[in-house]
Order: C-alpha cells, then structure tokens, then sequence
C-alpha cells in the first residue's frame, strides 16, 4: 500500500509507530537489567489474585437476563 491510499487516521496511526519506534530504539527501556522488590511482586499477585475474581460484561448480562438478540 502506497503512502497516499493511506487515510489521515491510518497515516496518523502509521506516524505514531514510527515514533514510538524511535523513541524505544534511542531511549531504551530504563528498567532494564534492574531486579523487582519482592513487596512488588507481592502486590502484583495481589492485584492478579483480585483481577480474578472479576467477571466479563458478557457474563453479568447473561446472569441478568440481558442478553443481545
């Protein structure tokens, strides 16, 4: 696909990357190599133990009787 069969909204799209693609390649990540604190992965567990217990929209709308025709 040519540049100019792009719509501004793909072009827009196609920008971005490309920045963000650069902005990674010049910067890094800052992070890297740097070990996580054990309270910190504690609290992630937490969070993902917690996340679990949640239900999709789909699924509250099928336990009330709402489902889309």
């Amino acid at each position: 696909m040519k540049v100019s069969e792009l719509t501004i909204e793909q072009l827009k799209v196609l920008i971005d990357e490309a920045v963000q693609d650069k902005l990674d390649e010049i910067l890094g990540d800052p992070d890297e190599g740097l070990e996580v604190r054990e309270e910190i992965i504690e609290k992630l567990k937490a969070q993902r133990k917690h996340r679990k217990k949640r239900i999709s929209g789909e699924e509250v709308m099928r336990q009330y009787g709402l489902e889309s025709k």
